[in-house]
């Protein structure tokens, strides 16, 4: 991973600079299904690892999740499960600040600001929108303006760094698009942010080989039932070729790749090398993907077994990340709304 360096100098806008002495940086998953493999490696895992290289600002995209989900008992209840997940994985309260987006209403008061900025064009353009469109899903002001609440999730935080898949990187540029706009007419005030992509988990495959995604139902979840993970992972689709068979191809492999991830490095080596020499057969690969994913997960499902048990603390650490985050998105509206004579 390539590890972003500390901000020690102005940061510079369109039009002049915002002096901030720390990094800080922001990312935000939806609370819109359980949490699967993809979650975790492509959002979740970078997050905890940035906690020490500057502030730490991670956030429950519940307002995003509207645009897919409609039954409210069911965001409650995926809420808590990312609340859960995340602590359980390693998120430190004293490390980061972590709370719900609706708890942030300054958020969407600012989406509205940047809304009478932003292009149509440039939001026409975006991957995101006419990939869901492509796949079925009824269009919105909601789906196409996504963008937009994600860019005011960005800026109002004033971060520097966003950490996320190749798949979101343009919604990044949206928003620095965005942000620039606004520094133009109204002068210096929002902070231009930077991606940082992971370049060693740039898409994680689903069970069907496409990228992992709750609204594509290949997901591997996270802390999903023995029984049910173990017969969908023993599930996977292989070609037809015998044990016996070498497989040149065998980094293709989808569950190569998923051994890659939860597998320590050289256990993932040794078994794409008898891959491709032959003489292991599909069946024992699934099987050693099933243990070494239940082991990676160990000592997470332990620890969000106690948090479950505990709902009032959870509770507690969203409120108190709330209450930070307003702190400083009260402040960076306000400036905004200077800037636009909305004083």
């Amino acid at each position: 991973m390539v590890q972003p360096r500390i901000v020690d100098e102005p940061l510079q806008a369109s039009g002049g600079s915002l002096s901030s002495r720390v990094m800080r940086i922001l990312s935000g998953i939806q609370p819109s299904g359980a949490l699967h493999l993809g979650n975790y490696f492509g959002m979740m895992r970078p997050a905890i690892e940035l906690q020490t290289q500057g502030d730490a600002y991670y956030f429950i995209a519940n307002y995003h999740s509207m645009t897919s989900l409609t039954d409210a008992a069911e965001r409650r209840r995926h809420t808590l499960d990312v609340a859960l997940g995340f602590l359980a994985c390693g998120l430190d309260p004293q490390k980061s600040v972590f709370w719900r987006q609706s708890d942030v209403p300054e958020v969407t008061e600012l989406t509205w600001l940047l809304t009478t900025v932003t292009p149509m064009g440039l939001l026409e353009r975006c991957h995101s929108y006419k990939d869901k469109l492509a796949r079925g899903v009824a269009p919105s002001h909601g789906l196409f303006a996504y963008p937009v609440l994600m860019a005011a999730d960005i800026l109002i935080f004033d971060s520097n760094v966003v950490p996320v898949g190749r798949d979101q990187k343009q919604h990044v540029e949206v928003t620095r698009d965005i942000a620039i706009k606004f520094n133009q007419l109204y002068g210096e005030t929002f902070v231009i942010p930077e991606p940082r992509i992971r370049e060693d988990v740039a898409v994680v495959p689903g069970i069907d080989g496409q990228k992992m995604s709750k609204s594509y139902g290949n997901t591997i979840e996270i802390f999903g039932e023995e029984k049910a993970t173990r017969k969908k992972i023993m599930g996977l689709v292989m070609d037809s070729r015998s044990p016996a068979e070498p497989k040149p191809d065998a980094e293709k492999n989808i569950a190569i790749q998923l051994l890659k991830l939860v597998a320590p490095a050289e256990v993932a080596a040794d078994y794409e090398t008898r891959l491709r020499a032959g003489g292991l057969g599909y069946g024992d690969l699934k099987k050693a993907l099933f243990e070494n994913y239940w082991t990676c997960f160990a000592a997470a499902r332990a620890r969000r077994a106690e948090l479950a048990a505990n709902p009032g603390y959870v509770q507690q650490v969203l409120r108190e990340g709330a209450v930070k985050a307003r702190a400083v998105a009260t402040k960076v509206l306000q400036r905004a709304k200077l800037a636009a004579g909305l004083d």
